[in-house]
């Protein structure tokens, strides 16, 4: 069975972001002590190991109840199959789309298999402005976020060129 050749960006562009997401986690693991911060830019950006035993944006984070880490990783495994199903029906036209779905796919299935391999998410990239911190986050959560973007864009009809006859 060969895959159409559209179909490609729909199972690399995810396997990329899974391999770049873990391969980033693996080093920060490796060399980064948890709870420890290196400055990237003064006043902005540092990598910081953190562990998120959430949710997305640390929903949960702080909540402890029975089978957490089960429950988290059914949800994003439901909404995975969901996400790559709805993926699957779209039309080779739409590429924008498609890209923000292999984008999502890929940052959800790195997110899990840190859930299913450790009970939690390691995350890193520290932006910040003074004293106001964003969530801590990393490859993956950057995937997503950039894919929903581009689904927004797409559903806004960016990109689309209608003929105009008059």
């Amino acid at each position: 069975m060969t895959l159409p050749r559209f179909r490609l960006l729909d199972l690399w562009l995810p396997i990329a972001v899974v391999v770049f997401d873990q391969a980033t986690k693996a080093v920060v693991r490796a060399t980064l002590p948890l709870h420890s911060k290196v400055t990237i830019v003064p006043g902005l950006v540092d990598f910081t190991h953190v562990r998120n035993t959430g949710a997305a944006f640390g929903i949960l984070n702080a909540a402890d109840f029975p089978f957490k880490t089960v429950v988290i990783a059914l949800v994003a495994t439901v909404a995975l199959i969901g996400v790559a199903l709805y993926a699957a029906n779209l039309a080779p036209h739409q590429r924008v789309a498609r890209a923000g779905l292999a984008l999502i796919i890929g940052g959800a299935a790195g997110n899990l298999i840190d859930r299913v391999v450790a009970g939690s998410v390691v995350d890193f990239v520290d932006v910040y402005w003074r004293t106001y911190h964003f969530w801590a986050f990393n490859l993956a959560d950057s995937a997503i976020s950039i894919g929903v973007s581009l689904m927004i864009l797409d559903i806004l009809g960016v990109g689309t060129h209608v003929s105009k006859t008059a």
